[in-house]
Parts: C-alpha cells; structure tokens; sequence
C-alpha cells in the first residue's frame, strides 16, 4: 500500500489482527446493514451506526461538536485514538463514517484495507460480544465543514467557474432512467438525471473483488486518463445522499492525493428536489 499518495490512511487486516488489544487503537464497524455487527463482528470492535449515530434526528444534517464529543467518548476513543473504520459494501459507510469523523477533525483515522468481506473471506474470528470500554474524555474541536464539504450554493459557483463535478452514482442514475440505485424504490427526488457538467464515474470502480482499493494506476487510468480529472483541480463529488460520494472522497483525497476535494452530501435527493437548478436528462431527450 505504500504506493498511495497517504498509505498511512490504510491498514491491512493483518495490522488489525495485531491491534485489537491496543488501548490506542478503536476498531469501529459501520454498515450499510444494521444487523451485520449483532450477527458477529470483530473483536474489540464497536459499532456506529451511520443513522443514528452520526445524523442529526431532526435536521438533515450531522451531529453537532458536543454530541460528537460524547459519541467518541462513550466508544472510548480519545483526541489522539487512532481509529481505525472498517464495513460491508466495499468499505462504502466506513468511509462515509470516516469523513464525518474528518469534519471534526479528528486526526487519526484509518481504513481497514479490503473491509468486511476480506476480513471475512480470509477465515478470520468474528464475535457477538459487544466490547465495553472505559469513558474518555474528548475534547470537541468546531465542526469544519467547508473543507471537505460542498453546500447547493457552492455547487452552483462550481458549475459557474467550469469545474469539475464527479458523479458516483450507477449509470441508469446518472442518465434519468433511475431515481435512486438499481433495485431500491425509486423515491428521494422528483427529478432524475445528473448536475449539469458533471462526470459519471461509479464510485465502485475504485476497488478489486475482494473490497480492497485498486493501484494507483489502476486509478489514475479511471480518474485521469478516461476522465481527465487533474490533481490541481477542484473535485466535487456527488452521490444520491453522500454516502457513495464520500468513498470517492477518500479515494481522490488520500490515495490519489488530491489536495482539493469535497462532498456535496445533500447530492441527489436535494439536487433533484431544488427548482430551477441546470439539470441534464439524457432519458428524456429525443
């Protein structure tokens, strides 16, 4: 892994194994399937729950710096905890988890190489008991959203200076023909297609059969020689609600090291929902 642009970013299940009994490191697993962690997990291993865990209950938005601080602190992860996220769907919510976990700030986290399913397929341990650790205390640091997170408005200034917008969504998305993935109930917007300019790269390229990330060439022949993406240039991605966005984030942003990417995390469900915002519909053009 020491080809990626911030290899650091990345541990191998090995590295796990290793580490489930350091008091400095936190395994945490979040899934797109809620019941996966009660069925058997990794030891020493707690859960965080994507929904309500890190959302706002009633805003659409995350939580704010005190009750992150005590999430962190009732897990028994501390400022200087090395985190390390791992899941099912190719890692997609561990990302998704560790992106939030970036808004504030948090300077230590890491991604089991290969997530869930390798750790799986490998023949190793899984267990039910759900690990007790004592209390921490987590000092908050203010929430910085403009860094790694894009808002409508600053998605149309984008479209407006002629930059980069990437699309991580299925195809049958991104052309209008679907409102939400393939095989889920087509609900969330009233409008299907893409942001007008924006490049349709599905988010599960980045990674090989066995959920573990694909070559830095491998990538850069995606990104950059098919899309023709830039490492100077400003990357919005987007997704339905962010979550798929966000594995593309960490893939432009650590792997490829690109200095300047953010995730528009209100993405379809608010894009296609907006009046008068430049939609493109191939589906509904003649």
């Amino acid at each position: 892994m020491s080809e990626y642009a911030f290899p650091e970013i990345l541990v191998s299940a090995d590295w796990v194994a290793n580490h489930l009994d350091d008091e400095n490191v936190r395994i945490v697993e979040s899934n797109e399937d809620l019941l996966l962690y009660s069925i058997g997990h990794i030891r020493n291993a707690v859960h965080i729950d994507w929904i309500a865990d890190l959302n706002d209950a009633i805003r659409r938005d995350y939580l704010n710096e005190e009750e992150f601080a005590a999430l962190c602190a009732k897990n028994g992860i501390g400022n200087d905890t090395t985190v390390v996220f791992y899941g099912d769907k190719h890692n997609w919510w561990a990302t998704y988890a560790l992106w939030v976990f970036k808004l504030f700030g948090h300077a230590d986290c890491r991604i089991m190489n290969g997530g869930r399913a390798k750790w799986v397929a490998d023949g190793r341990e899984l267990t039910k008991d759900v690990p007790t650790f004592a209390a921490t205390e987590y000092t908050p640091q203010q929430r910085t959203d403009y860094k790694i997170r894009a808002f409508r408005d600053q998605v149309l200034d984008h479209i407006r200076g002629d930059q980069p917008l990437v699309d991580v969504r299925s195809t049958q998305e991104f052309s209008g023909e679907l409102l939400h993935m393939p095989g889920s109930p087509q609900e969330g917007a009233l409008r299907g297609g893409h942001i007008k300019g924006a490049k349709n790269v599905s988010w599960s390229r980045a990674v090989n059969e066995d959920s573990t990330f694909k070559s830095v060439a491998d990538l850069k022949a995606i990104y950059e020689e098919e899309q023709g993406l830039r490492p100077t240039d400003s990357v919005v991605a987007y997704c339905r609600i962010g979550e798929r966005s966000s594995h593309s984030w960490f893939v432009l942003t650590y792997l490829l090291g690109y200095p300047s990417v953010r995730n528009y995390d209100g993405s379809w469900t608010e894009w296609g929902n907006l009046v008068g915002v430049p939609i493109e519909n191939p589906s509904k053009q003649a």
